[in-house]
């Protein structure tokens, strides 16, 4: 009898618009929930591993990015031209434009992500500074819009340097400069301007006081649209070069309990407040010697480090998302949400750190990944597989659990070593040593610590 029942997911069929390791856990999901899948590519990407995963393949455009996967019009057009009746974005491209998920909404295809409003109100980075005000969310002393060189020095003589600047319609590190003096900050504002513009379209940049020595902590959530967010833990996202992350962790294990509490709420608050809907993430720099943290800024949309919260806690996020999407799941109780042992997610990426991190593109040759216990690795990438150099040089995320910090550094240590890759440079040979250094095992590293300690050590060898 049960065979006559309708497949609640038959008529669902969602448009991938993204590439590379997430494109192909989209589709590998969506199979799964029996969901149809339709891979909107570049012509660079039309015979890649996200390819053969999806059910079918849009070639939308050309391998350069403005003419695939930031052309909203064409990804509508595929979406249509394919009756799909939701959109999943995946992360970076369009993924955070509200104008994609108007144009979803007019064509009465879901959104697999946030409303247009709630991208408005969180992805201008000035705006959801005034969002977490109004929530009594703590944060750094910091502007409005700034005008000129001559403004920004006015008001760092107000906050007091160090100071940094952001770029109001983006992240990733593009505008952000840190100034430790007016001449610095005379020097840098300019040059910060001209490269927001250059990434976002808006070159307009606000100052922010720079928290020495901090780390960078970030909390997952979901939320289901009529007020209800719900928090899968925090992550540790430290490690970086340049505002780029290479180590991501959960939990953040230098947080004492009454911050961890603090921090969770901070970040459900801010998002219930405007009824968000689907993943999203709230960032902080926190001060590890007040105890302190800070707001920093919300990301609308699933982030590349989600894989950590999904060992810690059991839950799969890019499962949820599409279940809340189109209606056929319900958000888990705050207090069914556990948080289960230690993981480290480390990014291998195609590029060279003898060569200032040079991007290397070409043919992966030899293509050995470590597998086992508590190993998970999410790429697009097999062996022969063509590297172009037109995108993000991120190839794979290996991710590691184990019960402890210590045990998950150890697996993590051992996975690294049995990696194999050939045919293209990548960051391995730093990564193994990031993880042996006696700072990262005592976890005594800040957002700067890459640079300012590890890196000349590394160089040095």
């Amino acid at each position: 009898m049960s065979s006559l029942m309708p497949d609640p997911y038959a008529q669902v069929r969602v448009l991938i618009a993204n590439r590379g390791e997430l494109a192909v856990r989209i589709a590998r999901v969506a199979r799964a929930l029996g969901m149809e899948s339709v891979l909107a590519a570049s012509a660079a990407d039309r015979d890649s591993l996200a390819a053969q995963e999806a059910d079918r393949v849009v070639v939308i455009g050309s391998a350069q990015a403005r003419e695939s996967y930031l052309n909203a019009p064409r990804i509508m057009h595929a979406a249509i031209g394919t009756h799909c009746t939701a959109l999943h974005p995946g992360y970076g491209f369009l993924s955070e434009q509200p104008t994609l998920v108007d144009m979803c909404a007019q064509n009465g295809i879901t959104f697999v992500g946030p409303t247009a409003e709630a991208m408005r109100r969180v992805g201008d980075k000035l705006s959801a500074r005034a969002l977490a005000r109004s929530v009594s969310v703590p944060m750094t002393s910091g502007s409005e819009e700034i005008a000129s060189t001559e403004h920004a020095l006015e008001i760092a003589s107000q906050i007091g340097y160090p100071v940094i600047t952001k770029a109001s319609a983006g992240g990733g590190g593009r505008g952000m400069v840190v100034a430790g003096s007016p001449a610095e900050l005379s020097i840098s504002f300019e040059k910060a301007s001209a490269a927001a513009r250059e990434a976002f379209g808006d070159g307009t940049l606000y100052l922010e006081r720079f928290v020495e020595r901090a780390r960078h902590i970030e909390v997952q959530l979901v939320g289901d649209g009529e007020g209800r967010v719900v928090h899968f833990g925090e992550r540790d996202c430290s490690l970086q070069r340049r505002y780029q992350k290479m180590i991501e962790e959960a939990p953040a294990a230098i947080l004492p309990e009454p911050a961890r509490a603090q921090l969770h709420q901070a970040a459900v608050s801010l998002l219930a407040g405007i009824r968000y809907r689907n993943a999203g993430t709230v960032e902080f720099l926190y001060d590890e010697p007040t105890q302190q943290f800070f707001f920093m800024e919300v990301n609308a949309r699933l982030q590349v480090e989600h894989p950590v919260s999904e060992l810690v806690t059991g839950v799969d996020l890019v499962r949820t998302q599409l279940l809340l999407a189109t209606g056929r799941g319900a958000l888990p109780a705050q207090a069914a949400v556990r948080m289960n042992g230690h993981a480290i997610e480390a990014r291998i990426i195609a590029e060279d750190p003898n060569r200032d991190f040079l991007p290397s593109p070409g043919r992966v040759t030899r293509w050995r990944p470590p597998d086992g216990d508590g190993i998970r690795l999410d790429t697009a990438v097999t062996e022969g597989t063509l590297i172009p150099p037109y995108y993000d040089s991120m190839i794979a995320k290996l991710i590691v659990h184990g019960h402890t910090r210590s045990d998950a550094i150890d697996r993590l240590a051992g996975a690294l070593a049995r990696f194999e890759i050939e045919g293209v440079a990548t960051n391995l040979r730093l990564l193994k040593f990031i993880v042996d250094h006696p700072d990262y095992r005592s976890n005594r590293v800040d957002t700067r610590w890459l640079e300012r300690t590890l890196l000349p050590a590394f160089r040095a060898q």
